[in-house]
């Protein structure tokens, strides 16, 4: 059920998608004198908690900015780490993703990801195919330049192989070749930890999102917070370019 900050708002108001960029675990370790590992391990507490909280809020999608194609260049042990608790969550909350009616999605490239991992992100995502409540989408290995490129190439390849003609290009064709085809383009992108870019995530797609940042990183993000998240975009008017009415 909503809390007190979503009272009183209706719910046509609220956000059909939320995407996320979960920054600063690794800010958020060093300062309480942790291991910047120790900081990941914190946020797939806050990922259960706001994924839980949508869930319950009815919230048809979460898109999660789990890790960037850029993100290879960290040490290769945190890299590891990081394989691990993604390997670790899709095993332990298949019960909580079952019981909350969630269904899992991926997009990115998968080159890089190690196949155990991959086995298991695909059992969940199998598992939950049928589940008709939230979609959690979880953006790993993921770049808005490496999704783009991969769309020019594939609509190149049709106009070479005449499958399409270059006067048939429209902006429905680049969305149907994106990872992220047939899902609705986020309504409100949060940022964690203060930082102030979009970092390569969903580069077409948030065209016109609203965008909420908030200076907590994200081990300490609550529910609370989404719902500020969700009661700050409600107020505002979007005119996706046109004039006020």
């Amino acid at each position: 059920m909503p809390r007190e900050l979503l009272s009183g708002i209706d719910r046509h108001q609220w956000p059909a998608h939320i995407a996320v960029i979960m920054d600063g675990n690794g800010r958020w370790a060093q300062r309480q004198g942790l291991p910047r590992i120790e900081g990941h391990r914190r946020g797939v507490e806050s990922v259960r908690r706001v994924t839980e909280e949508c869930a319950r809020l009815d919230i048809d999608q979460l898109t999660l900015y789990c890790l960037s194609s850029e993100n290879w260049k960290r040490p290769q042990a945190e890299l590891d780490f990081l394989m691990h608790l993604l390997e670790q969550y899709m095993i332990e909350e298949r019960s909580t993703i079952m019981q909350n009616n969630i269904r899992v999605c991926t997009i990115g490239r998968r080159e890089g990801i190690p196949e155990t991992v991959q086995r298991e992100i695909d059992k969940t995502i199998t598992l939950s195919a049928n589940n008709c409540g939230t979609q959690l989408c979880l953006a790993i290995n993921y770049g808005g330049r490496c999704e783009l490129l991969d769309a020019v190439h594939n609509i190149a390849s049709a106009v070479r192989d005449n499958r399409l003609q270059l006067d048939e290009i429209s902006e429905q064709t680049i969305d149907a070749q994106l990872y992220t085809a047939g899902m609705s383009d986020p309504d409100l992108l949060i940022r964690t930890a203060g930082e102030m870019r979009i970092s390569n995530f969903l580069l077409w797609q948030i065209s016109y999102s609203e965008i909420w940042v908030t200076d907590r990183c994200w081990p300490e993000f609550q529910e609370d917070h989404l719902h500020e998240a969700i009661r700050d975009y409600a107020s505002r008017e979007r005119r996706f370019g046109g004039l006020r009415r």
